[in-house]
């Protein structure tokens, strides 16, 4: 298995407090027909955080059945309790998820050898590949370039990173010190391009939601070797890329799915709508790419 291409960090869409999986199927429809390469449901644009045990599970299964073999379902399965993210992990194995993305433990601040426990843990209890998963800035910890490395030698089916702390640099790191079969997937729309060309092979996307079928076609582009097709993409919907980060993720895009008439714009608390003002600026960036 590869995971060269595009995939989409889902929303989970909520009404009324209450999971919206009509929503979230017409959602899942929409990125197949988009060619998108793979979905993550229940990652942290999943809102996992906010979702309890049995409706994580629902989530991954609802995705898993919609998506029926048409593109890979990379689960969200972390937690910063071991125990319990060998709990999901499991369960979405059963579920027949293709892959779990596991996030790093955040908040516990673990150690490198307790990152290294953490994943040894995880990765012993499936068969399935594993993808893990470096956002320093939400996890307060970084997953060193030398655990990855362990992590890769050691473990058959810890087979790619998703790498999410903004450096190029650490790209090039990644790349020079795993084998080519560890596979790295940026964790950032406005840098997909910036990793690709030292290395990467394709993103775990936000954007997506709205626009699969335009970021889907900029990596295919990348990985043909028709840079300046993908360039001329990435320059028209890097405004975009911005803006839906300028308040925490996933509320900009609920927005802009709501807008859209996708879905309710609905987050679950400590999450809460857009200001005025930050929701103007989003719908003034979402008219100039032309959306």
């Amino acid at each position: 298995m590869t995971f060269a291409g595009t995939h989409t960090a889902l929303v989970t869409p909520f009404r009324d407090g209450v999971f919206d999986k009509p929503a979230f199927q017409s959602l899942i429809e929409a990125q197949i027909a988009g060619g998108i390469t793979g979905i993550i449901p229940v990652g942290t644009t999943g809102e996992s955080p906010t979702l309890d045990h049995a409706e994580h599970l629902h989530v991954i299964d609802v995705a898993v059945q919609t998506a029926a073999g048409r593109c890979l379902v990379i689960a969200g399965t972390g937690s910063n309790s071991t125990v319990e993210a060998v709990s999901l992990t499991q369960e979405a194995e059963k579920l027949g998820a293709d892959a779990a993305l596991i996030v790093a433990p955040y908040y516990n601040k673990p150690s490198q050898e307790g990152l290294y426990r953490h994943y040894k843990a995880i990765a012993e209890s499936v068969k399935f590949p594993i993808v893990l998963y470096s956002i320093p800035g939400r996890c307060g910890i970084e997953i060193s370039v030398e655990t990855t490395v362990r992590l890769a030698k050691d473990f058959k089916n810890i087979v790619a990173i998703k790498e999410a702390g903004g450096s190029v640099e650490r790209v090039n790191q990644l790349r020079a010190a795993l084998p080519d079969s560890f596979e790295i997937l940026s964790g950032d729309d406005s840098l997909t391009l910036p990793f690709m060309s030292v290395g990467a092979i394709g993103v775990i996307s936000v954007a997506t939601n709205l626009i699969p079928g335009e970021v889907s076609k900029m990596v295919r582009h990348q990985l043909a070797g028709e840079s300046a097709h993908a360039l001329g993409i990435h320059r028209k919907f890097y405004p975009l890329f911005k803006d839906l980060f300028i308040e925490p993720n996933p509320v900009p895009m609920k927005f802009a799915l709501a807008r859209s008439g996708h879905m309710a714009a609905d987050v679950r608390l400590p999450l809460c709508e857009m200001s005025p003002a930050n929701a103007e600026k989003l719908l003034a960036t979402l008219q100039a790419c032309g959306l």
